[in-house]
């Protein structure tokens, strides 16, 4: 009985060990997507008072076609670190130039369709990336590249001249590059 007993206190103490540490994912800035965890003992943290310009360089096609790209939710995810760090969603500056092997993130549901034989399912991030402030561009050289046109297109993505311009344009002027 005493070791029964035991085991059971044993099991329930590590029960609600998990559940103290346990977290629902946060959405601060870009809602349902990119969800991210508080870390209470974190001293490091983004400066709320900052103004965060950053471009993205998004490169990385998707592992798998029928799920989320993780390197779209990436930039999702950068956006509410900042956020749940308490900075304000204005001070958040966030450019997103898209090309290489994930320009087809960006197909509108048509074309994906056709491609991967399911409906596109980066579309409703980038519509909450751009609801959330973020600017989307796509290199024109990568669509000429590939044979697209805008009308296969998300119809939220800004056309660039091409990534390296982008990327140029923006570093020069305060932008952090990421790739991703």
């Amino acid at each position: 009985m005493k070791k029964i007993l035991l085991s059971a206190f044993f099991g329930l103490s590590l029960f609600f060990a998990i559940q103290a540490n346990a977290q629902t994912p946060q959405f601060p800035i870009v809602k349902g997507y990119g969800g991210i965890y508080e870390i209470a003992d974190a001293t490091e943290r983004p400066d709320p008072s900052l103004e965060y310009k950053i471009i993205v360089d998004l490169a990385s096609g998707a592992e798998d076609n029928k799920q989320i790209s993780r390197w779209v939710d990436n930039v999702a995810r950068l956006m509410n670190l900042h956020g749940l760090a308490g900075v304000p969603k204005e001070k958040i500056k966030v450019k997103v130039i898209i090309h290489g092997g994930a320009i087809f993130s960006l197909l509108n549901d048509e074309n994906y369709q056709e491609r991967f034989e399911v409906a596109n399912p980066n579309l409703k991030v980038f519509e909450a990336l751009k609801e959330a402030g973020a600017e989307v561009y796509v290199c024109g050289q990568s669509m000429i590249a590939r044979n697209l046109k805008t009308a296969d297109l998300w119809p939220g993505v800004t056309i660039a001249h091409s990534a390296l311009t982008t990327i140029t344009t923006y570093v020069p002027q305060g932008y952090v590059l990421l790739r991703f």
